[in-house]
């Protein structure tokens, strides 16, 4: 994708001009102008010299942004209106000639000013003064004729096209009532049929319509401009055995930078000595504070709060997490939404349809046998008061605010389409693990057997558990280092794949692993299994512990549910949205953890390549979104109509999405569903004023309703309606600024497409798969007996069964949730080994 900035543009009838010649080019795949920024995106083959000579065939210029060194910290500042002073120049030596004007004409004419003796009795010298007074205004102003007659000259109209028509009409008229004068008796009475006035005032309003959309297209990019303030200019660096600040951008990766109390971290790295608490609030929205010990990495831009911390560079100058965030935010603001294709269709045609209305209007008045003067003072205010600009403005604007508040609450959405669909969700399914959950499994149960204490439980525990590499291991040992459990190293430690590990430890052999396991082991009575069901009802996984055949007890660990999962879900809900799980966990687990944070619905089971097939079930039920963070969710990502990830992801799943959490908060998405929502809103309404001024102001200043009502819109009147319509939008768009997504709010429930899950009262089940890992199969008459068997056990539940002994392992889909002992018995009396669920 190739960027570029474009000069010379004025309104939307100009993007679309300029978005036409381009996508003529060969090579040119696809091409989104920002009237707002000034900036266009285009993507394909294309030669760039190609593309710049389009754009100036078109009547505009452009320049690679490369070219223009638009960092992604320039970019903003780079393509933002930079013509304020300028234009307030410009008016207040306009409006000051102006009102000398406004004297001589309006203001003698109609309110009897007094006038020097000279002029007094001089008509035609008060007309040739008008007129000069007129021509500083034009001349001072002359850009708009520049501009309007360029695009008259490229076959490409625009607003300055309307407003130097208007203009350079009423002042060709009135030269034409002042060589009138020169040989007329009644000059006196002619100096009413002069419109200097109006040919002037209508520049000078204009003007001040620039001023006021320069200064609030501005205001557009205040959320990205605070961010950039943060940014550090200086970091202090080890050089040898000293300290030296240095500016920002010498810091190379590789470089120890040290960060004390009250200072800004300079760059992205990692903490090399010292632990602290940092602000990261600018970046995630997270108003607590993050614990940061030796190996945690920090971003630049955040604030240290305590303690004194070394680190060592990783990521510097445009590679930084808070670089990344702006330059993607200002890509996003750059894109177009797919609502934006109704205003770009309209603006195509929008100039050249006013300028035939204005036509008509003027012949039509002259039909009926009015002056000409009349009659053209009609269409001038037909020229003058239709606005392009406001249609051109009502969805870019909104983009680039939305996008703003989205960055400021830790939200990134990578391009303007995914910003306008994520507030049309319907359906959101959810990865389970690193979504709903931590991710990471967590000791959640000490239950030590008869006679045992829980140090003795955990001392066992912590010795063979140590040498192992299971996750569930290592969230045991994890539990009891925190609790300065003493231990005896674990001597003979054996894995046995499939049941658990064993060792020895006091000269006695120690087993762990599932309650299938241990009873073979140590004596087990029936509270024990009661007990192991609750915790694994409950989605827990027990392990249990056995020394010398005697029950040491159990220790249940889970991946503990996220604090703000429930709420996140509930809120969901609130918004009318339908909520799915989706998970590669057995069954129990699943079900376990969907029923504790509320989901409408679980698939589990579920294996990588299957969570893509799921998806595009679900968009046939209604919009979709997908959250996730792991690799395997990308594809899913990638299927669904907006996928958002993690920040804390993976890299691919990141890639692969369309909005970007940078914290990693189940609220985050709620909150950027709300934004997307209030943009989408801010958006509709901006076009509907957009649309609504034009309907109503172009037939009012045609005429139309003078013969009904006797209402009439001057020239004058019209000039000042459509120097404010783009501010109105503007200004209308800015009000995001304020809107604030992660506040609860109160949602009229749209209604939604059905969930798979209530398609079965009409035939359509649901089929489950589990897949079971089996030792023991040698070859392909092993699988059909494996597959005869657990169909007819399972016929009930319609079971269609895969087996393979080559991947050792059996995959069953079925209309109910397998049982797994039940097919594991199953499996063992057709003479295999069942060695647990994959």
């Amino acid at each position: 994708m190739d960027r570029y900035n474009v000069c010379g543009m004025s309104c939307a009838a100009c993007s679309a001009k300029v978005e036409k010649a381009v996508a003529s080019v060969d090579g040119v795949s696809g091409c989104s102008v920002s009237l707002l920024t000034n900036s266009m995106t285009v993507e394909g083959s294309a030669v760039p010299q190609e593309v710049i000579k389009a754009v100036e065939k078109a009547g505009y210029t452009a320049e690679p942004a490369s070219e223009a060194k638009a960092s992604s910290k320039e970019a903003v500042k780079l393509n933002q209106p930079n013509e304020l002073k300028p234009l307030l120049l410009r008016f207040f030596i306009s409006l000051g000639i102006l009102l000398i004007l406004m004297y001589f004409s309006m203001g003698h004419n109609m309110w009897g000013f007094p006038l020097p003796s000279f002029f007094g009795h001089n008509p035609i010298a008060t007309a040739i003064l008008q007129m000069l007074l007129c021509v500083a205004v034009m001349v001072i102003n002359k850009r708009f004729f520049v501009n309007g007659f360029k695009g008259i000259i490229h076959l490409a109209p625009n607003m300055d096209t309307l407003v130097s028509l208007g203009s350079a009409a009423s002042f060709i008229w009135s030269v034409f009532v002042l060589f009138r004068m020169t040989a007329a008796d009644n000059a006196h009475e002619l100096l009413h049929g002069l419109y200097f006035e109006s040919a002037a005032m209508i520049l000078v309003l204009i003007t001040l319509g620039k001023i006021l959309e320069a200064r609030s297209k501005g205001k557009t990019t205040d959320a990205l401009k605070s961010l950039m303030d943060l940014s550090p200019k200086t970091a202090v660096v080890e050089r040898g055995s000293k300290e030296a600040e240095i500016p920002i951008d010498e810091v190379k990766i590789g470089d120890i930078f040290i960060v004390r109390p009250g200072m800004s971290v300079p760059v992205d790295g990692t903490v090399i000595s010292g632990s602290s608490a940092v602000d990261e609030s600018m970046l995630t929205g997270e108003s607590l504070p993050i614990e940061k010990d030796e190996g945690d990495t920090v971003y630049s831009a955040t604030m240290n709060q305590s303690g004194f911390i070394r680190c060592r560079a990783t990521r510097v100058g445009e590679d930084t997490t808070l670089s990344q965030i702006i330059r993607t935010v200002y890509d996003a603001s750059s894109s177009k939404a797919p609502i934006a294709r109704i205003a770009d269709k309209v603006s195509g045609v929008f100039v050249p349809t006013v300028i035939a209305i204005a036509v008509v209007t003027t012949a039509v008045w002259l039909f009926f046998g009015f002056e000409f003067s009349y009659a053209l003072e009609r269409g001038i205010a037909v020229l003058v008061i239709s606005c392009p600009c406001a249609l051109g403005l009502a969805t870019p604007v909104s983009i680039m605010v939305g996008n703003g508040v989205g960055a400021k609450a830790g939200i990134l959405f990578k391009n303007a389409e995914s910003l306008e669909n994520a507030g049309k969700a319907q359906i959101v399914a959810l990865d389970k693990t690193g979504t709903i959950t931590k991710g990471e499994p967590a000791v959640t149960d000490v239950i030590p057997a008869d006679g045992i204490s829980e140090d003795e439980l955990l001392s066992a525990a912590l010795s063979v558990e140590k040498p192992s590499e299971h996750p569930l291991a290592k969230a045991v040992v994890r539990y009891a280092e925190e609790k300065c459990i003493e231990y005896s190293p674990c001597e003979d430690f054996k894995n046995l794949t499939g049941s658990g590990i064993e060792g020895a430890f006091n000269g006695e052999r120690v087993y762990a692993g599932s309650y299938a396991f241990i009873k073979t082991k140590a004596a087990v009575n029936s509270d024990i299994e009661n007990t192991v069901k609750t915790l694994s009802d409950s989605g827990k996984t027990p392990m249990l512990f056995a020394n010398g055949g005697k029950l040491l007890g159990m220790i249940a660990v889970a991946d503990e549910v996220k604090e703000d999962s429930r709420e996140a879900i509930s809120q969901f809900k609130e918004m009318g949205i339908r909520v799915v799980m989706i998970t590669g966990d057995n069954e129990r687990t699943a079900k376990a953890v969907g029923d504790s944070v509320g989901v409408d619905m679980v698939y589990s089971g579920v294996l990588p390549t299957e969570k893509n097939d799921i998806i595009a079930k679900l968009k046939e039920y209604g919009n979709t979104v997908m959250v996730g963070d792991g690799i395997n969710d990308a594809p899913a990502l990638t299927a669904a109509d907006t996928g958002i990830a993690i920040g804390s992801g993976a890299d691919i799943a990141i890639e692969s999405a369309d909005v970007v959490l940078v914290g990693s908060r189940l609220s985050e998405a709620v909150a950027a569903i709300r934004l997307s929502k209030a943009t989408l809103r801010n958006i509709r309404e901006n076009l509907f004023w957009a649309f609504i001024y034009n309907i109503i102001g172009i037939p009012l200043a045609a005429g139309i309703w003078i013969p009904i009502f006797g209402w009439s819109l001057s020239p004058m009147f019209g000039a000042a309606a459509m120097s404010l319509s783009s501010f109105c939008v503007v200004s209308n768009a800015l009000r995001l600024n304020l809107f604030d997504p992660h506040k609860r709010r109160k949602y009229k429930k749209a209604p939604v497409g059905s969930l798979p899950e209530a398609e079965k009262e009409k035939g359509e089940d649901i089929m489950i798969k589990t897949v079971i890992k089996v030792d023991g199969m040698m070859c392909p008459m092993c699988e059909k007996h494996v597959k005869e068997a657990l169909e007819k056990a399972f016929a009930e539940q319609r079971a269609e069964v895969k087996a393979s002994h080559e991947e050792k392992k059996v995959v069953m889909t079925a209309t109910a949730p397998i049982d797994y002992e039940a097919a594991a018995k199953v499996i063992a009396e057709a003479g295999y080994k069942p060695i647990g669920i994959e």
